[in-house]
């Protein structure tokens, strides 16, 4: 099912041709409104008239989060403040927030685009959507709420917390579609079973899960305990919020971009060149359509990487791989980059460990340490002491065969590390860096 047939099935050539006249018109609108922009044009040696090709995006310099905090509050934006109908902020745990502005037409955009990532999972007006993300200043809850009214599904706006209350809620009102993180949803599954609920036999069908990365062997342990389709859907407060892209249930191999929407690129992090198709590197974001807060080659800091392959779906638009990390959580143990959901892929889906792990990064003399928790579950806690040291070695040793890293693997008791009804904070670093 497609939500716009229109767009969503443009041909490549008209397409570009489209985004190509948007992003005439939104760098002209930023270079002559924001002096921000006008300052790192003139800085980079360019000016609008110069982009006569999507190929002259390239020219144009890059804008970062930390740029985002420098004007903090509504210094990039382009339209007055009479024009703001509503302002979002992230969630960001160092400086200050960074603050999104919508007019009246991107509220009205970003719904379309929601209800479009709903349709491609499969869900329809017939549908009730437990929207479990978070109402207020995080974009996720009431972006899935608008989108959902979009398209005529009926939504139970029952934000994050209260996971009991949840469980009864998922019980009586029936929902067949749930919106949430995907750490949150194993967490629902796990209270549940606490509870004596078989998660299973509920009427939820279809869950659209985003706001962190998570690996397919998440994605495998959702659908078993909860027995449905578990899509991804992707999206930044700064960019717009969910929705830039999403999965499709027809394929499930990368996320559909909106591109007529939105540029997209993928760069090497560490000298900023453009990657080709394929190769794994920085999501970089240009919006097109938004007229508060627009934004020219944001950095994301989230590693995936861009195809192009045909959809069965009959979508025209490039997909992204599900993001593997974020160029900024990467984790330098003793020269080795490594991403916490790699290490989460070595042990996810081993008998007998929970699905809730935590990485202590740590530094004795001059060198790193990394210590990784996991929980076990009640039956094989209460094995041989020799079994789970057994087990930890394994673990350690395939961590240190795939992934070149030492690791103490320390195997806790069900139910001790902390839980989390927004993204999931898997990385302590102690480290004085």
């Amino acid at each position: 099912m497609i939500f716009n047939e229109e767009f969503e099935t443009l041909p490549r050539e008209a397409l570009e041709a489209l985004q190509l006249k948007r992003l005439k018109q939104v760098v002209s609108r930023v270079y002559h409104t924001v002096g921000f922009y006008k300052k790192s044009f003139s800085e980079a040696g360019v000016s609008p008239s110069d982009i006569k090709s999507l190929d002259d995006i390239r020219r144009l310099p890059f804008i970062t989060k930390q740029d985002l905090r420098d004007n903090y509050p509504f210094g990039l934006f382009t339209v007055p403040m009479s024009n703001i109908v509503r302002l979002h902020a992230s969630s960001g745990t160092t400086g200050k927030p960074t603050v999104v502005g919508y007019t009246k037409r991107d509220i009205e955009t970003w719904a379309e685009l929601m209800a479009r990532s709903f349709v491609a999972a499969g869900l329809t007006r017939n549908d009730i959507i437990h929207n479990a993300y978070g109402y207020g200043l995080f974009t996720g809850g009431l972006g899935a709420h608008y989108g959902a009214e979009k398209f005529g599904a009926s939504v139970i706006p029952i934000s994050g917390g209260n996971t009991k209350r949840q469980i009864m809620i998922l019980q009586d009102f029936g929902p067949t579609a749930i919106c949430c993180t995907p750490s949150y949803a194993l967490y629902l599954a796990e209270t549940g079973k606490e509870m004596g609920v078989d998660m299973k036999h509920l009427r939820l069908r279809v869950g659209v899960f985003g706001a962190e990365p998570w690996s397919e062997k998440m994605r495998q342990e959702i659908e078993d305990k909860l027995g449905i389709m578990a899509l991804d859907i992707y999206g930044l407060s700064e960019v717009m919020g969910p929705g830039v892209a999403m999965e499709c249930a027809d394929g499930r191999h990368g996320l559909h971009i909106f591109e007529d929407h939105f540029i997209v690129e993928i760069i090497d992090p560490k000298t900023g060149e453009v990657l080709p198709y394929g190769q794994e590197g920085e999501l970089v974001f240009t919006t097109l359509t938004k007229e508060a807060f627009p934004l020219i080659r944001y950095r994301t800091r989230d590693i995936s990487r861009l195809m192009v392959e045909p959809c069965k779906c009959g979508r025209t638009y490039a997909k992204m791989a599900k993001v593997s990390g974020r160029s900024d959580d990467m984790l330098i143990i003793r020269g080795v980059n490594v991403f916490p959901s790699q290490i989460e892929s070595v042990f996810f889906g081993i008998e007998g460990l929970e699905p809730h792990y935590q990485l202590v990064v740590d530094r004795q003399g001059a060198l790193d340490t990394l210590e990784v928790r996991i929980e076990v579950s009640e039956d094989a806690f209460s094995d041989e002491i020799r079994a789970l040291q057994e087990m930890e070695r394994r673990i350690a040793k395939d961590i240190k065969d795939y992934l070149g890293v030492t690791a103490n693997v320390k195997l806790v008791e069900p139910n001790t590390l902390k839980r989390f009804e927004g993204k999931a904070q898997r990385v302590i670093d102690k480290r004085d860096i």
